[in-house]
């Protein structure tokens, strides 16, 4: 024993599992479900690569208790059987008790899914979403906290969606990266209705190379087979996973893994978000071999690709432009650089979003008008920071001119702003009132 080492303190060390796994790779898991010998039979792997007996962590007392507070903090509408947050948590231990003896004796059934529709940006066109009830959303998040890291350990490097510590702005990095070293032909491509039509069979499939408890696999079938209820109708979807569930990223993953391990093992440097994605490439040659390569491999996992948004661009030329994740790559007329501002889609809802706080006959007082817009701004800014800085004083004088027509219109004039205006609202007059200057910030964040 050292100095000052008691023997009961030996005999706790002792007592202590022998962690052999990365603590930093795996600080996002349940830890209610997660143990340290799972975790390290998790980094050396298992015999035959297959977990068996896992139901009995979806429904322990500690993940569904995990589950429910995850499900509380995110929100969101009630389901077909209009039960709110607020109505589950009165009686939340009693539900989760429910949940959990159904689970354990096999009789968990998933209730309907309410279908909403949502506006797509900048289109006239919805989009649908599903909206499971509170149970399924708890029992769901119960589900991936014990086969998420099982799947996550294993997918590709460069795919950032709906993944633990990875996001848009690691994948619009490496894009950043590759066109550095002269991956400078883009090929876009997007799945078209992709999550509607994920092949059932194939993804239970894949999910049965990993697992072998057939509990765990009866309960996403039952996921997979819920019917969707919109309005008066009511159906049972015969492929795809429904949007809006908790499941539905991971499951997405799980499917493409072998589409984008297809392209990594053959050299290619495919950069894929959710349903969105793109291969860069130094040849025009190699950049229409991976279109083809992507419409074939899609083929065999019964999907395909958007026609209208899959295409090759050659930023060699000149004003050549791309868009991915709200970022717009645009080659500059007569310069060799490519500079960064945001997709025309996010640019304008970001507009139409200030528009609506600062019409001019907003009735709230000029403070109030400019610490509402700020909340978008700097939303705004946190994301789109990387962009070109021009851009940034241009969006602050856009806004400016939209408060100084709210100033006008106060002072009994008529019409748009103009140079007096000005004058009689300079920008120091804004910034005393606390407004947030996108190219102030961006500056100060260059110069540290």
């Amino acid at each position: 024993m050292s100095v000052g080492e008691t023997k009961q303190d030996k005999e706790t060390q002792l007592k202590l599992p022998i962690k052999y796994y990365d603590e930093e790779r795996f600080n996002w898991v349940e830890t209610s479900v997660w143990t340290d010998k799972m975790l390290t039979a998790l980094e050396r792997g298992l015999k035959g690569d297959k977990w068996f007996s896992l139901i009995d962590k979806v429904c322990s007392e500690r993940n569904l208790k995990a589950s429910w507070e995850r499900v509380k903090r995110n929100g969101g509408s009630a389901g077909i059987d209009k039960q709110t947050i607020e109505r589950f948590e009165a009686k939340a231990e009693i539900y989760l008790q429910e949940i959990r003896e159904a689970l354990k004796t096999d009789g968990y059934m998933p209730d309907k899914i309410k279908r909403v529709w949502i506006p797509k940006v900048g289109k006239a066109e919805m989009r649908p979403l599903g909206i499971p009830v509170i149970k399924d959303r708890i029992t769901q998040t119960a589900l991936r906290n014990v086969i998420e890291p099982i799947f996550e350990t294993k997918f590709y490097e460069h795919s950032y969606g709906f993944r633990p510590k990875r996001g848009c702005k690691d994948a619009l990095r490496r894009i950043d990266e590759l066109m550095k070293i002269g991956y400078l032909y883009i090929v876009e491509f997007d799945i078209k209705a992709y999550f509607d039509n994920v092949d059932k069979d194939i993804l239970l499939n894949k999910i049965q190379e990993r697992i072998a408890d057939n509990r765990i696999i009866e309960l996403l079938e039952k996921y997979l087979e819920q019917t969707i209820v919109d309005e008066m109708k009511e159906w049972k979807p015969e492929s795809g996973t429904p949007q809006g569930a908790v499941i539905s990223p991971l499951l997405a993953n799980i499917y493409l893994d072998e589409f984008d391990r297809y392209f990594a093992n053959n050299g290619k440097e495919l950069i894929r978000y959710a349903d969105d994605g793109v291969i860069l490439c130094k040849t025009k040659k190699e950049a229409e071999e991976c279109l083809e390569m992507i419409k074939e491999k899609l083929k065999k996992l019964k999907l395909e690709i958007h026609p209208e948004k899959s295409k090759i661009v050659d930023m060699n030329k000149e004003e050549a432009e791309f868009e991915f994740l709200g970022y717009k790559f645009y080659r500059e007329k007569k310069r060799a650089i490519i500079s960064r501002y945001p997709a025309t889609k996010s640019f304008n809802k970001m507009k139409d979003r200030v528009r609506t706080l600062t019409q001019r006959q907003n009735g709230a007082s000029i403070e109030k008008v400019i610490a509402d817009t700020n909340k978008t701004m700097k939303g705004w800014y946190e994301y789109f920071k990387h962009c070109n800085k021009f851009i940034f004083e241009k969006v602050d004088g856009w806004i400016r001119r939209r408060l100084r027509r709210i100033l006008r219109k106060r002072d009994g004039r008529e019409g748009n702003s103009i140079g007096a205006d000005h004058q009689r609202y300079p920008n120091a007059f804004f910034a005393k009132l606390g407004f947030f200057s996108l190219k102030e910030t961006h500056t100060l964040a260059c110069q540290s």
